[in-house]
């Protein structure tokens, strides 16, 4: 039996700009803060060129503007290019009217970096909730075709728990690829990355996802971002408890954990849909 090739997908947003530190760190002082984005992307870039394997990138559109020539190493190593808003703040603090508006920036700063449409979204903080599942609509009238923004757990900042688990279809046609959980005990327990994957031990990590590929014979999505793999980076020690455990834990073990999961599953960028 073949082998499933899953899905990996790379968040691209600079330690700063993360959704746990928003309350301490205005976006108007981004320019003041230390740039690491993309020293650590780089990095990534090189930890996959060592496994030939291609990856979905899903851009924040501030960094795009500001280090254009990161953007296009990333496309230029056949990664595939996705949306990660303008700003990084969360779908349902905003506005339809404002959500559009970012949207369609930062669209248009990649497409004109990349020069060829860019038809995947990821939410910030997968935050297309039921509260914003308004924002699906805007997608589709923006020339989208997919999103993976929904995550099908209970948690206190995002997740829609009774969604699909695997790649389903919206009613208006735009293609979903939900963040992959494992179904344990009548929940669905999140196996996916990012801070999931620091949180677990690797072999436990490495158990329930290939339960997701024997078992259930199905491909996970899994997600990262590259300030996950640089622990020398400035800590916010003003945020709550809780947002630096979640930020900074284990980010000294998660490059060794990713090339672990290089070597023994195979990965593609998630497919557009014709």
């Amino acid at each position: 039996m073949d082998p499933v090739i899953n899905y990996l997908t790379i968040d691209v947003e600079d330690y700063f700009q993360v959704s746990a530190f928003e309350d301490i760190i205005r976006s108007a002082d981004w320019d003041d803060m230390e740039h690491r984005v993309v020293r650590n992307t780089e990095k990534v870039l090189a930890l996959l060129a060592e496994f030939d394997t291609k990856a979905t990138f899903f851009i924040v559109g501030w960094v795009a503007e500001k280090f254009p020539h990161l953007v296009r190493a990333v496309h230029a190593q056949g990664h595939s290019i996705g949306c990660h808003s303008y700003w990084h703040r969360k779908v349902y603090d905003l506005s339809p009217e404002e959500f559009r508006d970012d949207t369609v920036r930062v669209k248009s700063i990649l497409e004109d970096i990349i020069g060829e449409p860019v038809l995947g979204y990821r939410a910030p903080s997968y935050s297309i909730t039921q509260k914003s599942l308004w924002a699906l609509g805007i997608l589709k009238d923006l020339g989208f075709i997919y999103d993976s923004s929904i995550f099908p757990i209970y948690h206190d900042t995002y997740g829609i728990p009774g969604s699909p688990r695997f790649a389903y279809r919206h009613p208006n046609g735009l293609l979903e690829y939900p963040i992959s959980t494992v179904r344990m005990f009548g929940w669905n327990l999140p196996v996916s990355g990012g801070g999931y994957f620091r949180l677990f031990p690797y072999r436990g990590s490495r158990f329930l996802l290939r339960s997701l590929n024997s078992t259930e014979q199905q491909p996970f999505v899994f997600y990262l971002h590259p300030w996950e793999i640089d622990p020398d980076q400035p800590r916010m020690r003003q945020a709550r408890w809780l947002s630096r455990f979640r930020h900074y834990n284990n980010l000294d073990a998660t490059a060794t954990r990713l090339r672990r999961l290089l070597s023994e599953f195979s990965f593609m960028p998630l497919p557009a849909p014709a």
